[in-house]
C-alpha cells in the first residue's frame, strides 16, 4: 500500500472550495428555510449569481458554471422546492423567490451583483429587479416571458410536468430525448439521437444531465408549489422600472419561450441589449453553450 502525504501537496484555495462543494452542499438559513448554494471562482471576483428555471436544480448550469468561473465569482443555488435546498409545502410567490435571493445576497455579503436567470429564474429576476435595483449590477434573461395570456397556460403547465416525472425518473434517457423534441432545434436534436454519448463542446453530456433527474427527484406537490408563483405573473408595465443594464437573449427556434415575445417585451426595458441565438431552440445554454458564455463574458466585461 502506498501512503501519500497531503503535507507534501498544495491545493489553490478555490481548487480546495471546489472539492468540498462536491463532498458537503453548503448552506444559508434563509428566510427559516436552508438554501443549498454552491460558489466556484476566484472569491474576489464580480460575483455572478445563476437563477434557475421551474423545478430545475442548480446542475442545470452545467455548460456555463465552470467556464464563466475563469472570470467571475460563479454562485448557483437551489430554489425553494428543488435540489437541496427545504421544500416548505405551500404555495410559493414572486416575492417569496426575490426574498431567498436578498437573504443569500446578505448571507454571502455580497451588496451587488450580476444575476443571469433562465425562463421562472429570469421571471423573478425581474421582479428583484423592479423591487430592489440596488442590489444588482447587470441583468441576463434567458429565454422567458414577462406576462402569461392566462393562468390556463400555467395550470396545463403544473399538470403536464407533474405527469411527466414518473417518466423522467424512472427513463431519464428516454424522458430527455423526449424533451429533446421540443426543447432543441432540429439539427442539434438528430446529433444528440445519432450521438447520445458525446461531450458537447467538453461541457455536458446526456449522462451527466440524466443522472440529476434521480439525485433530490421533484415531487408533484413541489412542482405544484413553484408553479404557484406563475400564476398571475405580469411584470410587462413595469418593466420602464428596471434600471439594471440588460442583456435578453433569445432563440431563434423557441417553441416554448418564442423569440417575437421576448423581443417585444424587451422593448420596454430601457437599457437593454437584445440578441438572438441562430438555430437554437429552449435549451439553447445546452446546446450553444460556448457562444451563449462569450455573450455573457463580453457583456460583463
Amino acid at each position: 500500500m502506498v501512503y501519500l502525504s497531503v503535507k507534501k501537496i498544495s491545493f489553490s484555495n478555490n481548487f480546495k472550495r471546489w472539492i468540498f462543494s462536491k463532498i458537503m452542499a453548503n448552506f444559508a438559513k434563509v428566510n427559516d428555510i436552508k438554501i443549498s448554494y454552491e460558489i466556484m471562482g476566484n472569491e474576489k471576483a464580480e460575483p455572478l449569481i445563476f437563477v434557475s428555471g421551474w423545478a430545475l436544480k442548480k446542475e442545470m448550469w452545467i455548460a456555463q458554471a465552470g467556464p464563466l468561473s475563469k472570470h467571475f465569482k460563479v454562485i448557483t443555488f437551489d430554489n425553494r422546492g428543488c435540489g437541496k435546498s427545504d421544500r416548505p409545502n405551500i404555495p410559493y410567490t414572486m416575492d417569496m423567490y426575490v426574498a431567498d435571493i436578498i437573504g443569500l445576497m446578505d448571507n454571502l455579503k455580497i451588496k451587488k451583483a450580476n444575476l443571469m436567470g433562465y425562463a421562472l429564474g429570469a421571471m423573478i429576476m425581474m421582479v428583484l429587479a423592479i423591487k430592489h435595483p440596488d442590489r444588482i449590477n447587470k441583468l441576463i434573461l434567458l429565454n422567458t416571458v414577462a406576462a402569461f395570456e392566462t393562468d390556463d397556460l400555467v395550470k396545463s403547465g403544473m399538470e403536464i410536468n407533474s405527469k411527466a416525472l414518473s417518466f423522467q425518473q424512472n427513463a431519464p434517457e428516454k424522458y430527455f430525448m423526449k424533451a429533446a423534441q421540443i426543447s432543441f432545434h432540429t439539427p442539434f436534436r438528430k446529433e444528440l439521437e445519432a450521438t447520445p454519448d458525446k461531450k458537447f463542446h467538453d461541457l455536458w453530456s446526456v449522462a451527466e444531465w440524466v443522472k440529476e433527474y434521480k439525485i433530490d427527484p421533484q415531487t408533484p406537490q413541489d412542482v405544484k408549489n413553484q408553479g404557484n408563483a406563475l400564476l398571475g405573473f405580469n411584470v410587462l408595465n413595469q418593466l420602464n422600472k428596471i434600471k439594471a443594464e440588460t442583456l435578453v437573449i433569445a432563440a431563434s427556434n423557441n417553441k416554448i419561450h418564442p423569440k417575437a415575445a421576448m423581443e417585444k417585451f424587451a422593448e420596454k426595458i430601457p437599457n437593454k441589449r437584445f440578441e438572438v441565438i441562430e438555430k437554437a431552440g429552449d435549451m439553447s445554454y445546452l446546446s450553444n453553450a460556448p457562444e451563449i458564455n462569450q455573450l455573457v463574458i463580453d457583456f460583463l466585461k
